[in-house]
């Protein structure tokens, strides 16, 4: 196949993308989203309200609707556009903190690193900064925010389509293991008033009120505080893993699906909540995802084969996959 100006074009879309994700971020800092939402307005219109230079604005504002983000009509105004409500305050399934945390210099530095890793396998961002990604995070309280930010997006988008996809209601005692702040939690006993949750974090992370607290919800979930790499608390129905083992390198997962399985009531199940791995040469978000994850974690995203693996080292067995309504799946393990 001959080369043509349409494979340039992806080259270069792939080569620039750090001013893509700059152009992002700037119009993230200056509220253009969220100045939209009353209707269409100019750059200059825009500019004078959020204290912008208005031709550089405008510059950002054109690249940025030419890739579908925003919207320029005759009369030079921008709209939003579908894609551009993430962009917003507070708006369903916003991605600020995920476009924060992207083009944060820690992680561009990291990204400028991968030829490292595809020659050694060291993660970039460990081998740039010399410590771990979590490390860092504990070391630099503000980053930890703005990833802790970043997460809370991504999570209100699943914690609904989870709790909607699988039946809990068979379980009286349902474990979320790093369950964060409990949002999780918070939707499956809405929809499930018979069970129990526990939320099991660390301790400085079940502390906190969280969404239970705001929800009502506190009186039926018991808080409490481990290190999941070391244990899980014994006896439930159900432990669920979201988003937690795409973190990790594969011997970490498998110990950690071990501690389950061993704290597993008779009966129970392990559900891994993750994105799964398509097949082929689809363009799919997991893909980017897991580039994410190769630069910056030991983790990886995984095909089902692959978790069904993981599965079989603890002694667990893949029962089923699980559509949702949103971009992850549920593996549910049983005892093998």
């Amino acid at each position: 196949m001959e080369p043509t100006h349409s494979h340039v074009g992806v080259i270069m879309d792939l080569a620039w993308g750090c001013f893509y994700a700059g152009a992002l971020n700037a119009v993230m800092q200056l509220g253009i989203a969220d100045r939209l939402a009353t209707g269409p307005k100019t750059a200059e219109e825009l500019a004078s309200e959020a204290s912008a230079h208005p031709l550089s604005l405008y510059r950002v504002l054109r690249v940025l609707a030419s890739k579908g983000i925003f919207a320029e009509d005759a009369e030079r105004r921008f709209h939003l556009t579908p894609a551009a409500q993430h962009l917003r305050t507070g708006g369903p399934f916003s991605m600020q903190g995920m476009v924060q945390l992207g083009t944060l210099p820690p992680t561009m530095e990291a990204a400028l690193h991968l030829p490292h890793t595809v020659k050694t396998g060291q993660c970039a961002f460990e081998y740039r900064h010399g410590v771990a990604f979590f490390e860092y995070l504990s070391q630099h309280p503000p980053l930890g925010e703005v990833f802790d930010k970043a997460m809370a997006s991504v999570s209100d988008a699943d914690n609904r389509a989870v709790a909607e996809a699988y039946d809990f209601g068979a379980a009286s005692r349902v474990v979320d293991v790093g369950g964060g702040l409990g949002g999780l939690l918070v939707e499956v006993l809405r929809i499930y008033p018979s069970v129990r949750g526990v939320l099991y974090d660390r301790p400085e992370v079940v502390g906190q009120p969280g969404r239970l607290a705001a929800a009502g919800l506190d009186e039926r979930v018991d808080r409490i505080a481990g290190d999941l790499f070391t244990s899980v608390p014994e006896g439930a129905d159900i432990y669920v893993l979201k988003r937690i083992l795409h973190d990790w390198a594969d011997d970490t997962c498998v110990a950690i699906l071990k501690h389950c399985r061993r704290a597993m009531a008779a009966g129970a199940r392990v559900l891994v909540v993750d994105a799964l791995m398509p097949p082929g040469n689809t363009d799919h978000p997991t893909k980017a995802l897991d580039l994410c994850m190769l630069t910056v974690v030991p983790g990886r995203e995984r095909t089902e084969a692959e978790f069904e693996a993981l599965f079989r080292a603890a002694g667990l067995k893949l029962a089923r996959v699980i559509p949702t309504a949103d971009s992850v799946v549920i593996l549910e393990g049983i005892a093998a």
